[in-house]
């Protein structure tokens, strides 16, 4: 027999909903995850637009500064690196594209710290990254992230009043 549900979860369930904070208006803000993940589709259509392509070896990637959006009423937003990851039908099925996203949420679990806060950054793997050594993507990945934090380097000293400025390929 199959257990019904009588009633909808609550959101004081800690174990499916974020805490709440208080942002002292009397109204609760829900805490924002801090994963380093871009998540939202208008997130992905502002670093394409305010970027060019770039290529590696195995992938294409974007890279954007972050808008300057510091808090929501009260509550201090992450302004950390985030990191989107595309894989798209001409990678394969299903259960390969899963395995691509896998191996490259892996290397980029390792290697976030190398990217600077406020970097938003995508990743376009090839099909090649399915079948490739994980040492070899490693060390792909680690040399993107850090060429992408130079060039953040170069672009906030050249115009530091600018929120989103356009990456220019080196």
């Amino acid at each position: 027999m199959v257990p019904v549900m009588t009633s909808l979860p609550s959101p004081q369930d800690s174990a499916l909903f974020p805490p709440v904070v208080a942002d002292g208006a009397g109204s609760d803000v829900r805490a924002l995850r801090q994963d380093g993940r871009l998540r939202k589709h208008a997130d992905y259509q502002r670093v394409y637009k305010a970027t060019r392509k770039q290529f590696s070896a195995s992938m294409a990637w974007f890279a954007a500064t972050q808008p300057n959006v510091t808090e929501v009423r009260g509550v201090p937003l992450p302004i950390g690196p985030r990191v989107g990851l595309t894989a798209g039908k001409v990678l394969g099925k299903a259960h390969e594209r899963n395995r691509i996203k896998r191996r490259l949420r892996e290397v980029v679990r390792h290697h976030l710290h190398e990217l600077p806060p406020g970097l938003d950054l995508i990743l376009h793997p090839k099909k090649s990254v399915i079948s490739m050594d994980f040492a070899k993507l490693d060390s792909e990945v680690l040399r993107i992230f850090r060429q992408a934090r130079a060039q953040a380097a170069t672009q906030s000293a050249r115009k530091p009043d600018t929120a989103e400025t356009p990456f220019t390929a080196s």
